[in-house]
């Protein structure tokens, strides 16, 4: 009999080759690993042959599964070529991106207007995150790509893009930073963990300033909201600064730099690689290694 291979498991096939892990594989796609474990069942059953082994922790194709693998790409792109010419709905790739808020104003928009017109049916899935979660989240497949920020004191991960000094901030009428009575600097930081917050009290703990926590909050705007208030100080990079916050320079202790990071899978769709490299000539474009301080 003619094997009748099913759409939907050739798919399975060819994004869990591509993300080297169906468990990645079902995470992109919305389905249990148990659901992708019985497409691959049937995708060797409908094919009389064994189309994968396994490699270590994973698994990759046999002879016959890459065969197939390459008959599966043009049978799933006429497939849905076929179906979006008959006008009917077909899901488009999407590739999962995460970024530090530092970059929704200007990096991101900036890369999403140029990538849709390269590539005007691929949907991107836009999260922001903390660094140790968009690692995280890259490694166990959540995400496709991420920029993150690295301490220059651990190895970093990824493509390193820029280095980034941090900044003390404040409302832009402050020279010096705001003191309460007591001499004591309020600050308005993001939540534990965060590699601004542990620079900022460190830098202090080192230096014996005393300081307090006037607000935590995990949103930017809050804090940028916080200073123009003038609740207190904060520490950020240049990068994203709005109207109403000023740079406190040689006012409180040197802070080191950071790293700007591209965290990727091991084995991205060419959509997800266009992706990462307008995202890098768009950080390169707008100069965000330039952005020094002046002490």
């Amino acid at each position: 009999m003619v094997p009748q291979f099913d759409i939907e498991a050739l798919r399975t096939m060819i994004v869990g080759t591509d993300l080297g892990s169906f468990a990645r594989a079902a995470l992109h796609l919305g389905r249990s690993q148990s659901a992708v474990s019985m497409q691959l069942k049937r995708l060797e059953e409908q094919a009389g042959h064994a189309l994968f082994h396994r490699r270590g922790r994973g698994l990759v194709p046999t002879e016959a599964g890459d065969t197939l693998l390459s008959y599966a790409r043009r049978i799933v792109a006429m497939h849905d070529e076929a179906a979006m010419a008959l006008g009917a709905s077909v899901a488009p790739p999407t590739i999962r991106l995460g970024l530090p808020q530092d970059f929704f104003e200007d990096v991101m928009p900036s890369a999403l207007a140029t990538f849709s017109q390269n590539r005007p049916n691929v949907h991107v899935a836009v999260r922001a995150g903390r660094n140790y979660a968009l690692e995280h989240e890259v490694k166990s497949g959540r995400l496709d790509l991420a920029l993150a920020f690295a301490g220059m004191d651990r190895p970093g991960t990824g493509e390193l893009l820029a280095t980034m000094p941090m900044l003390w901030l404040s409302k832009d009428k402050d020279s010096e930073p705001p003191r309460d009575v007591s001499g004591t600097l309020p600050l308005v930081l993001f939540d534990h963990p965060c590699l601004f917050r542990q620079a900022a009290l460190s830098s202090l703990d080192e230096a014996g300033i005393l300081w307090r926590l006037s607000l935590t909050t995990p949103s930017l705007p809050g804090v940028w909201a916080a200073l123009r208030f003038g609740l207190g100080v904060t520490v950020r990079t240049a990068h994203g600064v709005p109207p109403g916050i000023r740079r406190l320079d040689n006012c409180l202790p040197a802070l080191p730099p950071l790293e700007l990071r591209m965290l990727k899978q091991d084995h991205l769709p060419e959509a997800a690689q266009d992706l990462a490299h307008i995202l890098k000539a768009t950080i390169e474009n707008q100069g965000v290694a330039d952005q020094l301080p002046t002490r």
